[in-house]
Parts: structure tokens; sequence; C-alpha cells
């Protein structure tokens, strides 16, 4: 099974931790966030790794040749001269996996016990372009689904904004879950990815546009523990996951 790793970010939210470093490898119980995710998903069945690089890239790269990638199949998507956001990256990523599989994209700095394989497993089974975890807790962000759990809008809560290719779109009429920054996509997505003009862009406004041409559907995650570790505040709730839930 295909994954991508999400390390590419700057990691400003993690202050001087990523002053020498790139968040993909802040140490977190022990073992740098890459590490965790990469022993993860391979003890979950996944076999085939890309990871988006750009701040600190040559660490990264250092990092893995030391440890001879792990003893897994690693491939890097280079973003060194330009940070293409999630959209832009899982683009460019998509095409070096070497195969038609759908791809589990998923950030570097979140931790949980949720079934990833069981994620990959239903999205084949719906035969989805792509299937995003989601989760009912609370979000300045929301990612509206109808009763068929098929993605139609967004709403960010702080400043009143909402999105909907639907015409007449009313947020009240569907269900708002947040997104756990993992997803699953596949090739089909690929045409209308090369579509966006821009190099750089997100994925989220990406679903949202393409809601009506796109079979975009949602999963609720199973997991009772879960945590973006992008700030240190939630270092040690994510050390506590990794203890109970990670290899």
């Amino acid at each position: 099974m295909n994954a991508l790793i999400l390390a590419a970010g700057l990691g400003t939210r993690l202050g001087t931790l990523t002053s020498d470093r790139p968040k993909a490898l802040v140490q977190v119980e022990g073992r740098t966030m890459l590490e965790h995710q990469l022993r993860h998903l391979h003890a979950a069945g996944f076999d085939r790794f890309v990871i988006n690089i750009h701040h600190f890239a040559p660490k990264v790269r250092e990092f893995l040749q030391e440890n001879g990638n792990f003893g897994l199949d690693i491939c890097l998507s280079d973003e060194s001269d330009l940070l293409l956001d999630t959209g832009g990256g899982l683009r460019k990523a998509m095409r070096l996996m070497g195969n038609d599989d759908p791809v589990l994209v998923h950030n570097v700095d979140i931790f949980s016990s949720a079934d990833l394989a069981g994620l990959y497993r239903k999205h084949i089974e719906s035969g989805a372009d792509a299937t995003l975890l989601t989760a009912r807790r609370s979000t300045s962000r929301y990612l509206y689904f109808d009763k068929g759990g098929a993605l139609c809008g967004w709403s960010n809560e702080k400043t009143g904004q909402v999105r909907s290719p639907l015409a007449g779109f009313d947020k009240t009429a569907y269900t708002p879950y947040a997104f756990q920054g993992i997803h699953v996509v596949s090739k089909s997505l690929l045409p209308l990815l090369d579509a966006v003009p821009e190099a750089k862009f997100g994925i989220t406004d990406f679903y949202v546009s393409n809601a009506g041409r796109l079979d975009l559907r949602m999963v609720e995650s199973d997991a009772s523990r879960w945590v973006d570790a992008g700030k240190p505040e939630t270092l040690e709730l994510a050390a506590q996951i990794i203890r109970e839930h990670y290899e």
C-alpha cells in the first residue's frame, strides 16, 4: 500500500524546536516524528513511501541515509525550491509512487489511534476519488457532508465564510465534521489536480471547489486519541498516544 508523509511544512508553530531542524526531525518519546510515522504506517501494512521535503531538506536526506531508510521503500519529493502546500505537494508526489494504487496522505505531526489500514480498505471498497478521515470535534473550519457521506461544503466559523459548489447551499442542512489531516486519494484525482494553474495550492480548497465533479467521501474516525503535534504544548499528548498505540 502507498503512503505519502507530508513533512515539508516549516514547523514555525514549534518555535525554537525547529530553529535547526525540520518539524519531521523533532523528537517525541525518543524518536523523530518521521521515524514514528514510518514505523507506524509500515506496521499497518504500508510498504511504499513518498516523503515531501522543503525546510532543512538535506537533514531529512541525511537522517534517512544514516538509518538505511529503515529498510523501507522510500522516495523523496523535493520541494526545496518552492513549498507546494498539500495540493501541489500531492500532485507532485503521486507521480513518484510507481503504481496506480491509492495513496494514504498523512501529516507527519498527526498522531492518532485511527485504523489506517481500515480507512485505506474502505476507500478502495467505495470506489471514491478521495476519502477523508473526519471527526465530530470543535474546530474553526468545518467540512459539510450529506447523509450519504459526500462532501458538499466548507465554513470558517471565525470569519463566517461559507463555500460550496452547490447552488443555494445551506450548511444547516448538512453534518459538520473536522478534517483529521489524513486522507486516501486515487489516481483519478490527477486530471483535476493538473488543471489547477498554480504550483502551490491547498488540498481543502481543491476538494471543496471540485465536490461537484469528484466523488469525495468521509469516514468518521474510530480513534479514541488524536492530536496535531505541531505546537510545543501538544507534544506530551503525542507522546502518550505513541506509548499507547505506536510500534
